[in-house]
């Protein structure tokens, strides 16, 4: 499937950048799928105003694909936007693991709809430049591709001259950017430049610990003193799973700011604000062991979720989180969305 397949109008929506949530798991207590409350969380998107959905991708837990539940989460997200909403929307599959399995679920994806995979390469940690390129080649012969810069905590330490060669696949059609590392941001950016591709391929934020700075800084690239500026111009978001509404808004604030000669210092300010509830939400402070469980707390406290359940027991809270999660929800009141889901909740359930 070539881009050109994608409808046009998904191709535009995800080309001038949008809002795409990372979909959570909704378990019930017996660690089962729970369709009511997952349908729920993919309409709560959708009504947020979410240009999209991410399914299968980290938030949404990779052990999915371990108890057989890849397809039918896939499969129940694609089918609940589709009756719930007439406007297009863009589906992008969370895809994992050596070349095989990354096929085989591109294959999966592409049957059910889904218009693009995110490739994560954490299973490509001890291969060579020239292996992982091959790789994503393989896979984008199948799917058009978000590309995934991901925390070296959970992936691999990639050059700007990976990008480089990551960007001259032609099949690719944005990149998310999420190495929590200025320094590797600005390879990413140095890469896409130097293929010659700023103009074809989109680029994404997933820096949780700088949202609204990256959509919302200018980044001027430079080759023999001529500059060519250009923008970070959506998000692919675990963060964004919560709080979806007010996050759409800080999106909209920072794409008008956009081509301003200045910014508001309120809305820059607002950047740290969206870090701090991160950090509590993320878990920082025991090295993300949490980040799941502490989304999934804030939608059990609005009542997208029943519980906080994940598909390992283990995963949970961390010591503290719980506490940490109190303190922004009161310091940052004014940042949740509380009010949009108690008024549409009965129907998302229904």
């Amino acid at each position: 499937m070539h881009h050109s397949q994608i409808k046009p109008e998904v191709r535009r929506l995800l080309a001038e950048g949008t809002v795409l949530p990372a979909h959570p798991l909704a378990l019930d207590a017996s660690r089962a799928l729970d369709k009511t409350h997952q349908r729920a969380l993919t309409r709560y998107y959708i009504d947020a105003g979410s240009g999209g959905l991410a399914v299968g991708v980290h938030t949404t837990q990779f052990a999915i694909r371990d108890v057989g539940l890849y397809r039918p989460v896939l499969e129940l997200a694609a089918d609940t936007a589709s009756s719930w909403t007439r406007r297009p929307l863009a589906l992008v599959a969370g895809l994992s693991g050596p070349t095989r399995q990354a096929l085989a679920e591109a294959d999966v994806a592409r049957g059910i709809g889904y218009h693009a995979g995110l490739l994560s390469l954490a299973a490509m940690k001890s291969a060579s430049e020239d292996e992982i390129v091959t790789h994503c080649e393989a896979v984008a012969r199948e799917i058009p591709l978000v590309g995934f810069y991901l925390q070296p905590a959970v992936g691999v330490v990639l050059s700007a001259n990976f990008w480089r060669r990551f960007a001259a696949i032609d099949n690719v059609i944005a990149i998310k950017i999420a190495p929590f590392n200025r320094y590797r941001t600005l390879d990413v950016l140095r890469g896409v430049y130097a293929a010659g591709a700023l103009g074809r391929i989109t680029l994404y934020t997933g820096n949780d610990d700088h949202i609204l700075l990256d959509l919302l800084l200018p980044f001027d690239l430079r080759d023999n003193g001529v500059a060519v500026r250009t923008h970070i111009r959506g998000g692919l978001l675990g963060h964004w799973s919560v709080w979806t509404a007010s996050a759409i808004k800080q999106f909209e604030m920072c794409k008008a700011a956009r081509n301003k000669p200045s910014v508001p210092a309120d809305l820059l300010a607002l950047d740290a604000r969206v870090t701090d509830c991160n950090s509590a939400f993320f878990d920082v402070a025991n090295n993300f062991h949490g980040c799941i469980a502490g989304c999934h707390e804030v939608l059990r406290r609005q009542g997208l979720m029943a519980g906080i359940w994940c598909l390992d027991p283990t995963e949970g809270l961390s010591p503290g989180q719980m506490q940490e999660i109190d303190r922004v929800y009161n310091e940052h009141a004014d940042l949740a969305d509380d009010d949009f889901v108690a008024a549409n909740l009965a129907k998302w359930l229904a």
